[in-house]
């Protein structure tokens, strides 16, 4: 008989999986097309995705996602991919679009993928580092051409375009954190967020006068001045 060989397996990435703990707005919340219920499990490589309706889901690393309407993610293996629409993350959680992943380490931030392929991501407190990528994969340093990794700090927003490339860095300014915070990825939800501690107070720190989410004073903007995601 042949002596049994023991060949040592590499170590698998772990897959993505989220619950959803809230849905808003109807139930035009799906898993993979299929309409979704509150403590529905999804695991990569499923799709959530949305029409009409807002939700919350939990990742197994403990940070929450709020995904607006008309939006649609892909569970993955260390980053959720984000193809269209706008997801609110707030904890650990690192998310991708198709040329760019962002990494953090407990943070709240919003990103946003538009019909055109352009993505947007605001960090509302902690920092984000963008690292460009190729096909889902990081693009080698010593390779021409390669792109250094962009840290983004609280307080700013940047502009990627469908390749990756960093096209503008802007200060959020405080209008720009009122219409957030008093939009649809804030708005009516029940279920807090994990994050929501340290984005209090980095607002109290550096946005003395934009009100808290869930404060009953309303930002001293008009209406019709404040602009929509969706």
């Amino acid at each position: 008989m042949l002596p049994l060989l023991l060949v040592p397996l590499a170590p698998a990435q772990a897959r993505e999986a989220a619950t959803v703990q809230e849905i808003l707005d109807g139930r035009e919340f799906y898993i993979d097309s299929r309409e979704a219920r509150v403590k529905q499990r999804a695991t990569a490589p499923q799709e959530i995705s949305t029409r009409k309706s807002r939700g919350q889901i939990r990742f197994d690393t403990g940070a929450a996602g709020r995904v607006n309407r008309f939006s649609q993610l892909r569970l993955g293996s260390g980053c959720f991919l984000l193809k269209k629409g706008q997801i609110l993350v707030s904890g650990p959680q690192s998310g991708c679009t198709r040329s760019s992943r962002m990494s953090v380490r407990g943070t709240n931030y919003l990103l946003e993928v538009r019909d055109d392929g352009e993505a947007e991501l605001s960090v509302l407190e902690g920092a984000v580092e963008i690292e460009p990528l190729r096909d889902g994969e990081p693009i080698p340093a010593d390779e021409p051409g390669a792109a250094p990794p962009t840290r983004v700090e609280a307080g700013q927003r940047v502009t990627l375009s469908p390749a990756g490339v960093v096209l503008t860095l802007l200060r959020l300014s405080s209008g720009d954190y009122s219409s957030i915070l008093g939009g649809p990825l804030f708005r009516g939800f029940s279920v807090s967020l994990p994050g929501m501690g340290s984005l209090e107070s980095h607002l109290r720190r550096a946005m003395p006068g934009v009100p808290l989410p869930g404060s009953s004073l309303t930002p001293s903007l008009p209406i019709f001045g404040l602009p929509s995601f969706f």
